[in-house]
């Protein structure tokens, strides 16, 4: 056994681990081709310094931006930030941060609506979002519509919970959904921007979305992630796709 197919198998396992930890049924080790879209210790290097010092000089460039938004935030109430569990490389759990669009009781309203509201329960089921959503605060409206809301996650990429380019960070449940795409999500850092954001981000179905996440790591490289930024900056001065 070479050492790249050693750490591809300790990575399978680490995954396994994670997933049953977290309630998850375990990916087929043996039935699975675990070296395409397995990235090698120098190509996740590469990844990592090429976000921390991109990262780095954007926080330093927003850091008015960030104090403004704080106080636009903070309007419609505390807390400021909104905190969500996601499910990170490797299947490891971490928070990942917005600033709050929603009202306060934003869980409490989800659960009416989808109880008194057929429409809405199906549109939920299918993509996971409320082109409608009457919990979105007004602020919140405008940060989700100029991708503002998701400024935070740059903390996120900078702890290492997340990458600026890379699948969509997605729930416990909404990994459920991933079947044997799962394990290619958990290879990856989840990204704040990824083929889904620039393709039509919410207009494209949820499976889409997965086969998305499926094909960029697959078939990763820094050249697509650049290209993936450049394409990101356009998406949100056009406003394509976002509620």
């Amino acid at each position: 056994m070479t050492g790249r197919q050693a750490d591809q198998l300790t990575m399978m396992h680490d995954i396994n681990a994670n997933q049953q930890a977290r309630g998850l049924p375990p990916t087929d080790i043996e039935g699975i081709n675990v070296r395409k879209g397995t990235h090698t210790r120098f190509q996740v290097g590469v990844k990592r310094a090429f976000d921390i010092v991109v990262v780095s000089c954007i926080l330093l460039f927003l850091a008015p931006l960030f104090g403004i938004l704080s106080l636009l935030v903070a309007t419609s109430g505390r807390p400021i930030f909104f905190a969500h569990e996601r499910i990170g490389r490797h299947g490891k759990p971490f928070k990942c941060l917005k600033f709050r669009s929603m009202a306060v009781d934003a869980k409490e309203r989800l659960e009416e609506i989808l109880r008194t509201d057929p429409a809405a329960a199906e549109e939920w089921r299918l993509t996971r979002k409320l082109k409608n959503d009457p919990r979105v605060t007004k602020i919140g409206a405008w940060l989700r519509k100029t991708s503002l809301d998701e400024l935070p996650q740059l903390v996120n990429v900078l702890r290492g919970d997340m990458s600026l380019v890379g699948p969509r960070p997605v729930t416990h449940d909404e990994v459920l959904q991933y079947g044997e795409h799962r394990v290619y999500y958990m290879q990856n850092r989840p990204g704040i921007t990824g083929l889904w954001q620039v393709s039509g981000r919410s207009d494209i179905d949820f499976q889409r979305r997965v086969d998305m996440d499926a094909f960029y790591v697959q078939n990763w490289s820094l050249t697509r992630d650049i290209m993936i930024l450049f394409m990101t900056a356009r998406v949100v001065f056009a406003r394509e796709g976002a509620y």
